[in-house]
């Protein structure tokens, strides 16, 4: 069996774009006509870019081998025009093709990828949300506190028993930077609504994206601390395990991290020196499937659990539950919402999300299909990337 054909799509979600402004998708298929799907999470370039990247490695590396030599594959990707450093681009390109390629292999021996990593350990995964807001709200759910504790209430109604939130404000490209007392308040005053409205029922996941200093992160914590969230997101810029493990050492919330960084290298930092104990790790950004087993496994050395993010199209979603799937340490798998909506209408069979709990795929390779048509029918119009950060320093607070 070999690999002989890629096509890749670029899908402009609809307003409100959750998930990205848009995913980028590639379909491989093999000498025998078997194909198989991924996912590249958030390129920092324009998706047309992001095409030209997944052509290039393909064709250099990808075409005429086999789809079952994904380690063989994984280092000469890693290893292209004398890198072998972790590469934010590289690797959310490799993630699509490699998990494309787990697809391809699931199929041809007829077995979901669980199975191939090590089996099946989870018949159903606990799962969150953010809460998100609705057309028609009185209030802004980001920031007002009434607002966020009805939701939650909602959302643990339809049997989540975790939510996240962030009330941090704005994030920018000249983060981190000291929160406001005001900003301290409003962070304060919506934690200790919510936990008010869901009681032990729920648990509270405090989101961030890295906005803070370490000291300031500090100061935010000692005043969470009371309501007993189960992690503290993000809180600190990505670049620097340092700074985040003074923070976990000062304080008893839980410490998440992980979206953004890439490979099993960055992730050892984190670990080895204490910065957290929750690995949020994004399965089309961080090498694939393979590369986040090896993360799985050296988390469980540490006692850290792995939660992973999931702000993507649902290719990239259903790989994200291929590896909970087959993980002891497994904590909790994000869902955006109920994974309904265009997540549900771009795909042939939709993620099931039953009372708060991911039930996993019995079908073989990921578990999921691309609607092709439904993919060319949405293509993307826009120029903004994935994801965007202000670009102006943001007012103090």
């Amino acid at each position: 069996m070999k690999l002989t054909n890629l096509e890749t799509f670029v899908v402009g979600t609809p307003p409100p774009h959750w998930g990205g402004q848009f995913w980028v998708f590639c379909k491989l298929t093999t000498d025998s006509g078997v194909v198989g799907y991924g996912e590249a999470y958030a390129v920092p370039f324009d998706p047309a870019i992001t095409e030209q990247m997944i052509r290039d490695v393909f064709e250099r590396f990808f075409e005429g081998q086999s789809p079952f030599h994904i380690e063989k594959l994984w280092r000469r990707v890693y290893s292209a025009g004398y890198t072998q450093r972790p590469d934010v681009s590289m690797m959310s390109v490799l993630s699509a093709l490699e998990m494309a390629c787990w697809d391809i292999v699931g199929k041809e021996t007829n077995q979901p990828v669980y199975n191939l990593l090590g089996g099946q350990v989870h018949e159903r995964l606990r799962a969150y949300t953010y809460l998100y807001p609705e057309e028609g709200d009185r209030a802004d759910v980001y920031v007002d506190a009434d607002m966020a504790a009805e939701r939650a209430t909602e959302v643990m109604e339809q049997g989540f028993t975790a939510v996240k939130f962030d009330p941090a404000g704005p994030y920018s490209s000249f983060d981190p930077r000291q929160p406001s007392l005001e900003r301290l308040e409003i962070c304060e005053t919506m934690v200790r609504r919510v936990r008010e409205a869901v009681g032990t029922r729920c648990d509270i996941l405090f989101g961030t994206h890295g906005q803070f200093t370490t000291s300031g992160a500090v100061r935010m914590a000692r005043r969470l601390e009371k309501y007993d969230p189960l992690w503290f997101e993000e809180p600190t810029p990505p670049d620097s395990e340092h700074e985040l493990a003074k923070l976990a050492a000062k304080t008893s919330i839980p410490i998440a991290t992980g979206e953004r960084l890439t490979t099993k290298y960055e992730f050892a930092r984190v670990l080895r020196g204490g910065a957290a104990s929750i690995i949020q790790m994004a399965l089309g950004r961080v090498g694939g499937l393979l590369e986040g087993k090896k993360i799985a496994g050296m988390c469980e050395v540490y006692y850290a659990q792995i939660a992973p993010h999931m702000y993507c199209g649902p290719i990239s979603a259903m790989a994200d539950i291929q590896l909970s799937t087959c993980t002891p340490n497994f904590l909790i798998q994000e869902s955006i919402k109920t994974m309904g909506d265009f997540h549900a209408e771009i795909v042939k069979t939709p993620i099931r999300v039953e009372e708060g709990y991911i039930i996993p795929p019995a079908e073989p390779g990921l578990g999921i299909e691309l609607d092709e048509e439904v993919a060319r029918a949405n293509p993307y119009r826009g120029d903004r990337l994935h994801l965007e950060m202000s670009q102006e320093p943001e007012p103090f607070g």
